[in-house]
């Protein structure tokens, strides 16, 4: 197994928690933002948050604020699926408002999802990424990602490839330094 890159701190001000319903307006404008064509509706985020909580919740969410009191906004989001913890996860989404990038804040975001299927058990982390984006390829191999595969025409707007990209786990068990935040 690869180990993960140094842990770099979030920038001052900013801080990781998880995704709550007075967010998703926001989440749904920058997900239109950065992904047009392929963006989810407000109403599909709205139902994936609903999956995150309670009884049968089999995936999480956590955003990046700005400000002490998230006053400067929502700077990134990202999900994870854990399913029942006994197989795979999946990075369902990860985005970084463009004012916000080159700051660590996906990287942050890996990490604690990464840690989150760890903590679940999964045994892999999966996830689908454009043949194009460069970024977030990188971003995805320093934290061990590794190419197990492609997938033709995966994306529709516009229709490219994507690549699959898995990153094993070790049973469950986390690395020093990869502890999930625990939040409040």
């Amino acid at each position: 197994m690869i180990p993960a890159p140094p842990s770099r701190p979030l920038p001052p001000g900013a801080r990781l928690r998880p995704l709550r319903a007075a967010d998703l307006e926001e989440v749904a404008r920058l997900e239109a933002g950065l992904f047009g064509g392929e963006a989810w509706s407000g109403d599909l985020l709205a139902r994936e948050l609903a999956r995150s909580g309670g009884a049968g919740a089999d995936r999480r969410y956590v955003v990046v604020e700005e400000g002490p009191d998230g006053g400067g906004g929502i700077l990134g989001y990202a999900g994870v699926w854990l399913g029942d913890g006994r197989g795979d996860a999946d990075l369902l989404t990860i985005a970084t408002a463009p004012r916000a990038r080159r700051r660590g804040l996906a990287a942050a975001m890996l990490r604690e999802l990464i840690g989150l299927a760890r903590a679940a058990g999964c045994r892999a982390v999966l996830l689908e990424v454009r043949v194009s984006n460069d970024a977030a390829r990188a971003l995805y191999a320093r934290h061990g990602f590794t190419t197990a595969g492609r997938r033709r025409r995966y994306y529709t707007a516009p229709v490219e490839d994507a690549l699959v990209m898995r990153l094993p786990l070790d049973g469950g068990r986390r690395d020093e330094g990869e502890r999930p935040v625990s939040f409040v």
